[in-house]
C-alpha cells in the first residue's frame, strides 16, 4: 500500500467517524434526550407529587396512574387526557412518552420498580452541553473477532448506575479477539435492531482517562461464519457517565478487560473530564 494510499484511508476513517460522532452528540442533545432529565422518582402504593411533573403519581399491580389535577393535562400517544389515567403494567426496559407543554414525561420500568422521569428542554445540563472529549480515532483500534453463540440465550444479571438495582439480559453469546496478540473476550447482550450485539466494558482507562462505571460498543451483525468487527473507536458513554439520574447497566465481571482500551469516547466534562 502506498504512502499516499494510506493517508487517503486514514483521512476516510477519521471523517467517518468525526460523523459518528457528530450524531451520537446531537441524539444525546435532543430537546428531550438523557441531558434534558431533572428528577428520577421511583413510584410505589402511595400518590406522589413531584415538583417538575403534573399530578399525583402511583404504582401497583395494576401499572401506573396518575391524577391530574382540574386543568392539567397530558398528551399520550397523540391523546390529551385529563383527570385519572391508567399507564398499565409496563414492560421491562418499556416506557411510554407523555408529553406535558414542552416537557416529556417518561414513565418506565427499570429493575422491575416503576419511575417517572421528567425531561425538560431548559435543564441546565442540556443547555450548557459543549460536547463529550474523545480519544483521536485510530484504525488500529477497529479489530476484527468472532462471534461464538451460546446453545442458549444465557439469563445474566448485572448491577446499576442506581445502587440497589438490577438488570437481567438474555446473552446470546460471546465475541472472542485479540489486542497487541493477547486473546480477550466479551458477553454480549441484545443490540437495537435484528442481529446487532452490544457489549458493556471496561479496561484499564477507566476510571483514569474514560468513566469508570461502563461504557458500550454497538456491533453490527456477525457474517455467516461469525467475523464481527469491534471498532472500539466507537465506545460510547451511557447516560449515567452524565447525570445521576439515569439507571444505567453495568458490564458483567467477565467483560472487565485487563488491557487500556485508549480509544472512543472520555470522561465528560460534566464529570470534570478534559
Amino acid at each position: 500500500m502506498t504512502t499516499e494510499t494510506t493517508t487517503t484511508d486514514l483521512h476516510a476513517f477519521t471523517e467517518t467517524w468525526r460523523e459518528w460522532h457528530r450524531a451520537q452528540e446531537a441524539r444525546l442533545a435532543t430537546p428531550h434526550g438523557f441531558l434534558a432529565i431533572t428528577g428520577l422518582h421511583w413510584l410505589d402504593d402511595r400518590p406522589q407529587r413531584f415538583p417538575d411533573a403534573p399530578g399525583a403519581w402511583h404504582t401497583g399491580p395494576e401499572g401506573v396512574v396518575v391524577d391530574l389535577d382540574e386543568g392539567e393535562e397530558l398528551v399520550v400517544d397523540g391523546t390529551p387526557v385529563r383527570g385519572e389515567h391508567r399507564f398499565g403494567v409496563l414492560p421491562e426496559r418499556g416506557g411510554v412518552d407523555a408529553v406535558w407543554g414542552d416537557a416529556v414525561i417518561e414513565v418506565a420500568k427499570r429493575g422491575g420498580q416503576d419511575i417517572v422521569r421528567p425531561r425538560h428542554p431548559d435543564a441546565p445540563l442540556r443547555t450548557a452541553f459543549t460536547g463529550t472529549p474523545a480519544y483521536a480515532p485510530d484504525p488500529r483500534w477497529a479489530v476484527t473477532g468472532r462471534y461464538i453463540p451460546f446453545a442458549t440465550p444465557r439469563p445474566t444479571t448485572v448491577g446499576a448506575a442506581v445502587e440497589g438495582l438490577e438488570h437481567v439480559y438474555d446473552a446470546p453469546g460471546r465475541v472472542e479477539f485479540e489486542l497487541d496478540g493477547r486473546p480477550l473476550s466479551l458477553t454480549a447482550f441484545p443490540g437495537h435492531g435484528a442481529g446487532r450485539l452490544m457489549v458493556l466494558f471496561t479496561d484499564a482507562t477507566s476510571g483514569v482517562t474514560t468513566y469508570a462505571a461502563n461504557r458500550s460498543l454497538a456491533l453490527d451483525p456477525p457474517a455467516a461464519d461469525g467475523t464481527v468487527v469491534l471498532d472500539f473507536n466507537r465506545a460510547t458513554n451511557l447516560p449515567c457517565a452524565y447525570t445521576d439520574l439515569a439507571t444505567c447497566p453495568l458490564p458483567p465481571a467477565e467483560n472487565r478487560l485487563p488491557v487500556a482500551i485508549e480509544a472512543g469516547q472520555k470522561i465528560p466534562r460534566e464529570r470534570g473530564g478534559s
